[in-house]
């Protein structure tokens, strides 16, 4: 475990400390959690909001982190299910079958000026948007998180060899999609 990580975890359990090591760790990974978060919900408002509950709830629980994994990949594990459920909820609020969601979220990847990417990122993000959301999520963890299987394997609670068949899943189900839209 990073040093610094040590340093965030020794002082939060230190009853003066706790609004500096939380402070820390915002600082150090809210750049890193709102990547991930923004790739799945893409909308930055419902960003925002994710990354809100995220660390609300690592808040709450950071006293009882174990050590048993990084913290980064805690920091994650919590993210990408608030990810999850918020996407989830939001399905089920507004009565959404799966494709008008997607196609929300992808209507919100082409009118959304804070949207950083050109023509090419914008139709990887599209296609992205065809995939399951857990699918999504290992891709994005894989692919844009640079993540070793292993961390992806402690975040998600998946076994390394169905992290591997989904990201290649997700890898032949981009291509195919993207083909077709050059077609």
């Amino acid at each position: 475990m990073k040093d610094q990580d040590q340093y965030i975890l020794r002082r939060f359990k230190e009853a003066d400390g706790q609004q500096e090591a939380f402070q820390l760790l915002v600082h150090t990974y809210q750049e890193r959690m709102y990547a991930i978060i923004r790739k799945m919900v893409i909308d930055h408002d419902d960003a925002d909001d994710v990354m809100q509950e995220t660390f609300v709830k690592v808040w709450r629980n950071l006293g009882k982190f174990q050590g048993d994994s990084q913290l980064y990949t805690w920091l994650y594990r919590i993210a990408t299910n608030e990810c999850l459920r918020f996407l989830e909820k939001k399905k089920r609020r507004f009565f959404l079958p799966m494709g008008d969601a997607n196609q929300e979220l992808a209507d919100k990847i082409d009118h959304s000026p804070s949207l950083d990417g050109d023509e090419i990122q914008r139709r990887l993000q599209k296609a992205l948007l065809q995939l399951p959301d857990k699918q999504r999520l290992v891709f994005n963890l894989k692919y844009f998180e640079d993540l070793k299987y292993e961390a992806i394997a402690e975040i998600t609670g998946t076994s390394i060899g169905g992290l591997k068949a989904s990201y290649h899943l997700a890898v032949k189900k981009i291509e195919a999609i993207l083909q077709l839209e050059t077609i």
